[in-house]
């Protein structure tokens, strides 16, 4: 082991050879761990060398004070659980009558801790202090019940101990209930799950706190932190209790690396350092899945074990601690409920009677007012799951009670979560053990899949229930029509349960959904619904954000697809559940007002019939000119000032924008004069959501360019483009946005700012500066997507359609904008999508005579500027 200085140099002299000491030995437990040192060895070492540290110093800096007072190690350092970086919690006992003879001397021992890089959380502090604080603050006394001596005054220590013990201060209830609910708060911190993308390891569920709660109200229930006592008085079995000790010492591993890896005290799993964990345990990239995926997925189902092991310690401490008088509530012959919570009425029920697995299930449905299942049944359930085998799977009991537990009006969301943390769920549906803590590796989805599967299941039972109405109005009311609720939840568990398989998860998912639901006696309508659902969940999302959802062509090409509206209430609902489920970032009210327009246009569609639509068209457009017009008149604009405006203008005009939107823009363009050209305004709120930026500007290449930059460089997110040139050689140009955090814009004077840089960069387009100098979020510099570039001719032969994937990054938008100027290449409409860490992004384009472009000396110029271009930005903020 690396040795210390000597005690004879002075300590000042000594700062940087002890720094350097610390960095060697940091490196030394390095190489031990990759020699496969146990880790618990390496964390007990690390203590020991810090001990070894602080006692010499002490002594030499303290001098012959140095037994008048107490140094103490609290917290994990009190624990001998010292990671590479992890604080070093310091407490130091002294008497206040004598701190004047000492205090210069604590002041530099303070001084040398900071000096030598230690950051040491150090309180000064009498024992009456330590009592004080004690009785009020349930942090306080935790740490000091896990203290322990490093060197000095043995009396004060044990003085300390003696006047603070736990018996005298918490009782056990109280101590507990003060724990549980500090673990509850904890857990609301990190949204209730453990299963996002960059998970905390030690304050998030199932993490290292969760395991020392554990300990904590162990040592005040047993007077001693080890687990192994859980054992010993029958709280764990030793299975239990091998899992738990397993689960820990994987979680040290993980932190112990981490802490080397980042170094410095991190405990978050940030995508900087998920790869190299991955390698460090030994993962490899398979055909379908990433290292990194693999490595994850055994964290989230560690912590999964964890977390049902904490559920059922905690219960069982809440048993032994409430020593009720038992009031016992039948339910039938197999269950009956013991002070609210639900139990078997024999060890041998679900032996006995198997089905039984899921009836208790039911049961907790049925009965709202029952807390849980008390801790000799969860035990029981974990250890009975051998049961569920095919035999199981056919019984009709089995299938009868899994479907009611579908039809229940109370629960599903919560039994369902239930089921998964207990294993039943994979168990009965054992496709569904595959994507338990599965991760994508990408910033699109931020839960695990099975996570954001039974998120989907929350979100359409939300639709349901009244006191969630006004959170998506619309939503609700489809919800009413739905035929049958429990297909729609079906469709849910399954839309993703194919997800690292490989192959199309939607196409293999498909078939198990319809193989379940022929087993589950469902007939064929309903079973190919459900399998439509699953194959399709993705159509509605890309077709709105992809797709021009004013084109009639689009709308009856995804109506043709859909066949009828029963077909378009389920994928409506299952789209907008599915989204608000994959990351909460990606749900606005943008979002919500597409899908709701495709909705509505496809509704109206089917219930027309799918028959030739060229003189509805026509009939359309000239009922929304009628609207226009009457909208306008009211406003005080004559007839002649609006035909004067809608001469200039074709009649695809009035299918790429609404009635509001047309009034709006006619209203502005036919009171603007010269001299106030290029006009730029901004609506902060429209039907779609989010605010539109309307310019009307003379119609030269680079426009778009210059926009989408300065956009950009104001820091707002653009969700939508439009273009549409007038016979006089005018642009009118329309951008939705919102804030770059995906919030509305604020106020006025953001509007008015907007408005003012916009213009100005209108007016010089020259003097503009393109180029985006905003910093590349610190995830997204993990995820290098490869540029792809592909043309395709509208079905009009009206525009060139352009499509692009490559990585979102600041000024994407404007790079390409750039390399359509240089190539002389004019934007009509653009649908911009950004999926996580990706771009893909739809432009339709014409050629310089606004022209479909056929010239392949064109498109290839362009493609080649486009993946040269990005390539290059992408590289430069890498």
């Amino acid at each position: 082991m690396t040795s210390l200085p000597t005690e004879n140099e002075p300590a000042a002299h000594k700062i940087a050879d002890i720094k350097a000491l610390i960095q060697a030995f940091n490196n030394e437990l390095h190489t031990r761990a990759k020699s496969g040192e146990t880790v618990e060895t390496l964390l007990k070492a690390r203590s020991d060398f810090i001990d070894q540290l602080l006692t010499n110093y002490w002594n030499e800096i303290l001098g012959p004070y140095s037994n008048q007072l107490a140094l103490i190690a609290t917290g994990g350092y009190g624990r001998a659980e010292l990671h590479p970086f992890s604080d070093i919690d310091l407490l130091i006992i002294f008497d206040e009558s004598e701190l004047d003879n000492y205090k210069t001397e604590l002041e530099s021992f303070s001084t040398f801790l900071w000096d030598i890089g230690l950051k040491p959380g150090l309180s000064v502090r009498t024992i009456s202090d330590c009592l004080e604080q004690s009785k009020l603050d349930i942090t306080v006394i935790t740490n000091l019940m896990e203290a322990r001596l490093i060197t000095g005054s043995e009396a004060f220590f044990s003085d300390m101990q003696d006047q603070i013990s736990i018996d005298n201060l918490w009782s056990p209830v109280a101590f507990f209930r003060e724990k549980v609910a500090e673990q509850h708060n904890r857990h609301l911190k990190f949204g209730n799950t453990a299963y996002n993308l960059e998970p905390d390891m030690k304050e998030g569920p199932g993490g290292l706190r969760d395991i020392q709660t554990i300990q904590w109200i162990t040592q005040r229930y047993f007077g001693s932190n080890s687990l192994g006592e859980l054992v010993n008085h029958a709280f764990l079995t030793k299975n239990e209790y091998r899992s738990l000790v397993k689960g820990q010492r994987f979680l040290w591993k993980v932190r112990f690396e981490l802490h080397l890896l980042a170094n410095r005290p991190e405990n978050r799993l940030l995508f900087d350092y998920q790869k190299n964990l991955a390698l460090a345990f030994g993962f490899e990239d398979g055909d379908n899945n990433l290292a990194v995926e693999s490595f994850m997925q055994l964290y989230y189902r560690t912590v999964m074990d964890l977390e049902r092991i904490n559920e059922l310690v905690l219960q069982i401490f809440n048993e032994a601690l409430e020593n009720k008088v038992m009031d016992v509530t039948p339910i039938n012959e197999s269950f009956r409920i013991i002070n609210d919570y639900i139990e078997v009425t024999h060890p041998d029920t679900f032996k006995t009677t198997p089905t039984a697995l899921l009836d208790i299930i039911l049961q907790l449905q049925k009965h709202e007012d029952v807390k849980g299942i008390r801790s000799a049944t969860i035990r029981l359930i974990r250890e009975s799951l051998h049961l569920v085998d095919d035999e199981f799977r056919a019984n009709p009991r089995a299938k009868r009670l899994f479907l009611d537990i579908l039809r229940q009006p109370h629960g599903i969301t919560h039994q369902f979560r239930r089921m998964n943390r207990y294993g039943l769920l994979a168990a009965y549906i054992p496709a569904f053990d595959d994507i338990i803590g599965r991760m994508q590796y990408d910033l699109f989805h931020a839960y695990t899949v099975d996570q954001h599967t039974l998120f989907i299941v929350r979100n359409l039972r939300r639709f349901a229930l009244e006191k969630h109405r006004d959170d998506l109005p619309h939503c609700f009311d489809v919800f009413q029509e739905i035929r049958k609720p429990e297909l729609l939840y079906l469709a849910g568990l399954f839309h993703d349960i194919a997800k690292g398989r490989g192959g199309n998860h939607a196409e293999l998912g498909m078939h198990d959904a319809i193989e379940f639901c022929r087993q589950h006696g469902y007939n064929s309508y309903d079973t190919n619904l459900v399998g439509w659902l699953v194959q399709n969940h993705l159509i509605m999302s890309m077709t709105a954000q992809r797709k021009d959802i004013n084109d009639p062509a689009v709308i009856h090409k995804f109506a043709s697809k859909i066949g009828s509206l029963e077909y378009l209430d389920y994928l409506y609902l299952l789209t907008v559940a599915d989204i608000r489920a994959t990351n909460p970032t990606l749900w606005n009210d943008w979002k919500g007002s597409l899908l709701k327009e495709l909705y509505n246009n496809t509704q109206q569609l089917l219930r027309r019939g799918l028959q030739t639509v060229t003189d509805e068209l026509s009939d359309e457009i000239k009922d929304m000119q009628y609207q226009a017009r009457q909208g306008l008149n009211i406003r005080g604009l004559s007839d002649d000032k609006i035909d004067r405006v809608w001469r200039t203008i074709s009649k695809d005009y009035f299918s790429r924008f609404s009635v509001e939107d047309s009034i709006w823009h006619t209203l502005a363009i036919s009171s603007c004069r010269q001299e106030e050209m290029p006009l730029v305004l901004l609506r902060p709120q429209t039907h779609r959501g989010g605010a539109e930026i309307f310019i009307y500007v003379d119609d030269r290449a680079g426009t778009f360019a210059i926009c989408t930059a300065t956009l950009d460089q104001l820091g707002l997110n653009i969700l939508d483009a439009r273009i549409i040139t007038t016979n006089e050689d005018l642009a009118l140009i329309s951008f939705h946005v919102l804030e770059d955090n995906g919030s509305p814009i604020p106020d006025l004077t953001r509007e008015q700012s907007i408005v003012n840089v916009l213009r100005a960069n209108l007016i010089a387009p020259d003097q503009s500066v393109l180029s985006v100098d905003r910093h590349r979020p610190r995830q997204s510099q993990h995820f290098n997507i490869k540029t792809t570039i592909s043309f395709k001719s509208d079905y009009q032969k009206r525009y060139t359609i352009l499509e692009i994937r490559t990585q979102d990054q600041p000024g994407v938008l404007s790079t390409i904008g750039q390399c359509f100027s240089a190539c002389k290449v004019n934007v009509r409409n653009a649908k911009i999508t950004t999926l996580g860490s990706t771009a893909e992004d739809i432009f339709y384009i014409t050629d310089s005579d606004n022209k479909m472009i056929e010239d392949s000396e064109i498109i290839d110029q362009l493609k080649e500027s486009l993946i040269e271009k990005l390539t290059s930005s992408q590289n430069s903020t890498t």
